[in-house]
């Protein structure tokens, strides 16, 4: 195993320059798309080598459940410097898993509760609440995908901003942008070196359906005035209830850029630029990520089995 099994809980850290550039050299969908894949990657490797360092640890405990021979002299002596760690590791996965099925937990009552208190309502698709807070999300799931919407801040917005409005919810919805928002968050809470990450894809996915809302209206002004207006009425209103679900992300840089032109649709940059230097960087971490991970399973695997008695 060596100090292989102990490079992917670091690795995360070549993928920081790309989650800014990323959000501002990339179309929002390829960033999207890249930062979730490369956080996902680099969450399930770090993971499965916090797993191995425990079982390490786990061996060397009085009383554990695991065969004798595996806190062999033989076995020690092939990990010399895992022992510490290994123990370490054990309270580090224990606040992995129960971070990340928090995050679970939570994300499927507040899909589930949002679910029941439409149940009443018309299966249609855009639901209108009668409610004085201004609020707006796309709910996945249920019967069937639904766009939730308050009657005041319809009240706020024009006929065609209410259409750039409902065509950035679909956007959303078409998308399926709450899966790459769970999968960064579950990441995050798998090593937390990967939060910029996180950060980053939660601006990207709103862009990506800014780009979509845009193209469907026929105007970018209309979409950036709808999410001007949307933001100066919610200034005082709590987040969204849906925060798994709905996030604006940076309301200001998001006005900006649809102000500015359509970005270019390009899905991997030159290496000789900043931007696709960055990226390659946080390829070549995650394939590493994954090929120290493979290598330190692969090698406790066959140590433990020349342990263990038939």
């Amino acid at each position: 195993m060596g100090i292989f099994v102990f490079l992917p809980l670091v690795l995360p850290l070549t993928a920081w320059p790309v989650a800014r550039l990323a959000a501002q050299r990339l179309h929002p969908r390829t960033a999207t798309l890249l930062l979730t894949g490369v956080s996902t990657v680099m969450a399930l490797c770090s993971t499965v080598c916090l797993a191995l360092l425990m079982v390490v640890g786990t061996a060397q405990l009085p009383g554990n459940p695991l065969p004798d021979a595996w806190s062999d002299p033989e076995v020690r002596e092939s990990v010399p410097h895992h022992e510490v760690a290994g123990k370490a590791a054990i309270p580090a996965l224990l606040v992995v898993v129960g971070a990340c099925a928090r995050v679970l937990l939570h994300h499927h009552r507040v899909r589930r509760r949002a679910h029941r208190a439409l149940a009443g309502l018309p299966p249609r698709e855009v639901a209108v609440l009668p409610d004085h807070e201004p609020y707006a999300y796309a709910l996945p799931g249920g019967p069937r995908d639904r766009i939730v919407v308050s009657t005041t801040l319809l009240g706020h917005l024009a006929s065609r901003e209410r259409r750039a409005l409902f065509a950035h919810e679909r956007a959303h919805l078409a998308a399926r942008h709450h899966r790459h928002l769970l999968l960064v968050r579950l990441a995050a809470c798998a090593n937390p070196f990967l939060l910029p990450l996180r950060t980053a894809v939660t601006y990207t996915a709103e862009r990506w359906a800014d780009e979509e809302a845009a193209q469907a209206v026929g105007s970018r002004t209309a979409v950036a005035r709808a999410i001007g207006k949307a933001a100066l009425v919610s200034r005082s209103t709590p987040a969204p209830t849906l925060a798994a679900l709905a996030a604006p992300g940076p309301l200001p840089r998001r006005v900006a850029a649809l102000l500015g032109p359509a970005p270019a649709i390009r899905t991997w940059p030159s290496l000789f630029t900043t931007v696709g230097l960055a990226l390659w960087t946080a390829a070549t971490g995650a394939v590493l990520s994954a090929l120290f991970s493979a290598n330190s399973a692969v090698t406790l695997l066959f140590l433990l089995r020349a342990a263990t008695p038939l």
